[in-house]
């Protein structure tokens, strides 16, 4: 195997999401995992609203809504008796709701779109050690294939117990739940209505509450139960040999009958548990490292952050994670990434894995949204629509944006049209999601002298980032730029302008991943050349 740009250590959903990020943009990878075959557990389930965001640009959104079942809400019974009911309704801005599929289906999808992109999993070769220098990275690998791999970067997508993490010296700081857990992969015979998380409470005097938490599968009545762990079953042992007590325990897997034994407890309603799929017992953890990277080599996902599943965010933040590292990967190997762009990577991922770890203890001790007073807030938050680069060096400063902040996710506009097609269009299916993307604004303000200083731009901002961006004009109704010769689309409905605050002679900037990393009206030429220089050299 010749020696690739980029090595991905982990073929999970992170690991192959940083593959698949690299290879849309022509970038060479390889990618290794020591397991032979990929684990057949529903581990991380929820997938959430801007992970399907990603999803759509990395163009696997439609096989992931096929797998999947959509999440409607959450019960929670107490003792018993309903004592809430939470709806997953989002505000009609989100293009996508929630929903939840097995941790293998994703990776079954992931792997099989990477496979259409040149690029298969390397399986059954483990990474042992690295070097790095300042012109690349020398791996030692085992298993089949074994030896060294060079590459120019390494990514490191290796789970809680992280080779890669460990090679660069990171710490890991944080704690464990003294509580142990089991999962189980089963049908159940009951009435409850398809599509809710069920949790069900029982308050004890002594030690931690009974609690039941049901997660719906794809399937009839089919769920992932996660339960307190009976005392037959409890381990004290670690299964990677570290001191790190999170994920899988090695010994005894939990049988059907122990986990009917539970819903005997705190069913809301009798219950017959049957097909157990699989089952394991777990612990929880939560942990941060002290950096997302030094020097060539970098961490994402459970490598970097490890916290409660309360609220399904570790896999979709360890997503996100790739998504972010891999545009920014491509252009450094490309050769025209600016001198300090990797250093962002961990500017701006970094504290969202701190915010995340720290909410979902929270969560795990006090409930998702405890103490908040705004609904929509909460939800927003847990789809993680409301992650924010604003503080990022790569991300231009605007004072008296009221609607959208650079930093901010950009969000989609419905409603836009434009030449030769049929029927409206979003904004989202403009972005490729591959390079940036200039949107230019006019209003029925702009004249030919206004239109001119957009095309300008336009050019200037081609050659600042290299070709490697796309522009578009977006312009009202009425606006007198039918002469334009940059991509012209109509904002007909108006939702363009009320979503970005759009008004006059307008520029934004939307990065790969999806966040506005500029914005400027009136428009200046020189300005934009100079975000643009954050990103590329």
């Amino acid at each position: 195997m010749v020696d690739p740009e980029v090595l991905v250590v982990g073929a999970g959903p992170v690991g192959l999401t940083a593959a698949i990020e690299l290879r849309r943009r022509g970038i060479s990878c390889r990618i290794i995992d020591p397991l032979h075959e990929p684990p057949q557990y529903a581990k991380a389930v929820g997938i959430q609203p801007r992970t399907l965001e990603v999803f759509e640009g990395m163009g696997v959104l439609g096989r992931v809504l096929d797998a999947g079942v959509p999440f409607r809400g959450q019960i929670l019974y107490v003792d018993g008796v309903e004592v809430g009911r939470m709806e997953l309704a989002l505000p009609a801005d989100v293009p996508f709701g929630f929903i939840g599929l097995p941790q293998y289906e994703t990776e079954r999808v992931l792997t099989e779109h990477l496979a259409s992109l040149g690029t298969r999993v390397e399986r059954g070769i483990g990474l042992v050690s690295f070097e790095q220098d300042e012109g690349g990275v020398v791996a030692t690998v085992s298993g089949d294939g074994g030896g060294t791999i060079r590459s120019q970067y390494l990514a490191g997508c290796d789970g809680a117990h992280s080779v890669v993490r460990k090679g660069l010296g990171l710490t890991f700081e944080g704690g464990a739940f003294a509580e142990q857990y089991m999962l189980g992969d089963v049908e159940v015979d009951w009435s409850l209505p398809r599509g809710y998380n069920i949790r069900s409470v029982r308050r004890t005097e002594d030690g931690p509450d009974d609690v039941l938490v049901c997660i719906p599968l794809p399937g009839r009545r089919r769920y992932r139960m996660s339960m307190l762990v009976p005392a037959e079953l409890s381990n004290t042992g670690t299964s990677a040999g570290d001191n790190i007590r999170h994920g899988f325990e090695s010994g005894p897997t939990p049988q059907l009958g122990h986990i009917q034994a539970v819903l005997d407890r705190l069913a809301p309603e009798p219950a017959r548990a049957s097909n157990l799929r699989w089952s394991s017992v777990f612990r929880i953890s939560h942990r941060i490292v002290d950096s997302y990277g030094r020097g060539r080599v970098f961490v994402a996902g459970d490598a970097a952050h490890i916290h409660p599943p309360t609220g399904a965010q570790g896999m979709n933040t360890g997503i996100q994670d790739a998504h972010n590292l891999a545009w920014k990967l491509a252009l450094a190997v490309s050769g025209v990434a600016a001198p300090d762009l990797m250093d962002s990577y961990d500017l701006e991922r970094r504290p969202v894995g701190e915010e995340v770890v720290g909410r979902t203890i929270r969560s795990a001790r006090e409930g998702i949204g405890a103490g908040a007073s705004d609904p929509e807030l909460v939800m927003r938050r847990e789809a993680q629509l409301l992650i924010d680069y604003s503080d990022s060096p790569i991300v231009s400063r605007t004072e008296g944006a009221t609607t959208l902040r650079p930093g901010e996710r950009a969000p989609d506009a419905r409603g836009l049209t434009r030449a030769a097609v049929a029927f409206p269009i979003r904004l989202f299916r403009l972005l490729g999601r591959d390079r940036h993307t200039l949107l230019l604004y006019a209003d029925d303000s702009v004249d030919a002298r206004g239109l001119a200083v957009l095309e300008a731009a336009a050019a200037s901002a081609g050659t600042a980032a290299h070709g490697l961006l796309d522009t578009y004009l977006i312009a009202t109704p009425g606006a007198e730029v039918g002469e334009t010769i940059l991509p012209l689309v109509r904002d007909e409905a108006g939702e363009f302008a009320a979503a970005y605050g759009a008004e006059g002679c307008a520029a934004y900037v939307v990065r790969p991943d999806g966040y506005l990393g500029f914005r400027m009206a009136p428009v200046s030429i020189e300005g934009l050349a100079e975000h643009l220089k954050s990103t590329f050299r």
